[in-house]
């Protein structure tokens, strides 16, 4: 471990955190921390605390350079009242002598990482050629992640389906400005999709799992909660399902939870992000692929570290 030398520390807005990584640039520092030693089943377990209005959750992470600690707050009413859904910060820390180094957006960093996380991964578990991609949701982590999962895939067209029909009608319009062909469809899309996107609130499936083709990758973000899920278990059952670390799915992920306690999946049958990206274990040929995200304290510290050096002039590449 080598010190990094103290410094005044800076705050790093919103617009500064996409300025200096983009997401090809995310998803590659996500990859190559998870192929260079970075282990999942290591990280802290993250804190979810109920208060009045939403949830406090706090995150903190260690790796060799850097540790740091995001503190976010989710409050379900906001987007009403035309504030956001989540907010926070994240605390970037020197390992060696704990000094503080950076203050950045935390719900920035959490729009980047989703996404790359998730491209991350859909790298692996997508197939080759992706001519349809189906999004469930019409908010920034809808939209963070076709711009994801466009940097590891040639995207021949997006489908929207939104239960706000105006927002996702909006939101094919961004995509159609941004140049990918796009409109407004439906949960029975599914059945014509190579790579599926869920990024929504809800608690219960969005689709009819059995519709999905065999070789669909399919990827869900939206809940961490053990009794909500964007996927049925007859999706689940049918699936390769990976997830970024077993133990963290089994406390966290609905969509894993409630499969488990139906008897459709057993637990090894979750497959580690790492395994995938190590190629300890093999993307299935025969089957949907699914990768269930419930977001993890080592992903904020790879991406506010990439963040970090590319603001000292120091490569991202490396890992965290």
């Amino acid at each position: 471990m080598t010190s990094t030398t103290p410094a005044p520390t800076t705050m790093v807005t919103a617009a500064e955190i996409f300025e200096r990584v983009d997401f090809l640039t995310a998803v590659r520092a996500v990859q190559n921390a998870l192929s260079t030693g970075l282990d999942p089943a290591q990280d802290f377990a993250r804190q979810v605390l109920a208060v009045a209005n939403g949830q406090l959750l706090i995150m903190p992470a260690e790796a060799s350079d850097f540790v740091g600690i995001k503190v976010a707050s989710v409050a379900p009413g906001n987007p009403a009242v035309g504030q956001d859904r989540i907010q926070g910060v994240y605390l970037l820390l020197d390992a060696l002598n704990l000094t503080p180094m950076a203050l950045l957006d935390g719900a920035a960093i959490t729009t980047l990482r989703t996404p790359a996380v998730s491209a991350a991964a859909a790298d692996y578990l997508a197939p080759a050629r992706v001519e349809h991609l189906l999004v469930f949701g019409s908010g920034p982590q809808a939209w963070g992640h076709i711009e994801a999962m466009r940097v590891i895939r040639s995207i021949g067209r997006v489908t929207i389906v939104a239960r706000d029909q105006n927002r996702a009608e909006l939101f094919a319009a961004r995509a159609i400005a941004s140049g990918l062909p796009a409109r407004v469809g439906t949960a029975g899309d599914v059945a014509t999709a190579q790579l599926i996107v869920c990024a929504t609130t809800a608690r219960t499936p969005l689709f009819d799992g059995a519709r999905v083709p065999t070789d669909c990758c399919i990827v869900a973000v939206g809940s961490h909660e053990a009794d909500a899920r964007e996927l049925d278990s007859a999706l689940v059952a049918r699936s390769q399902v990976v997830v970024e670390d077993p133990a963290t799915a089994r406390r966290e992920a609905g969509d894993v939870i409630i499969a488990l306690a139906e008897g459709v999946i057993a637990s090894g049958d979750l497959v580690p992000l790492r395994a995938i990206v190590t190629g300890t274990v093999a993307a299935a040929t025969d089957r949907p692929r699914i990768f269930k995200s419930t977001g993890m304290s080592w992903e904020d510290l790879v991406i506010a570290t990439a963040v970090y050096r590319a603001g000292v002039g120091v490569g991202v590449g490396g890992a965290a």
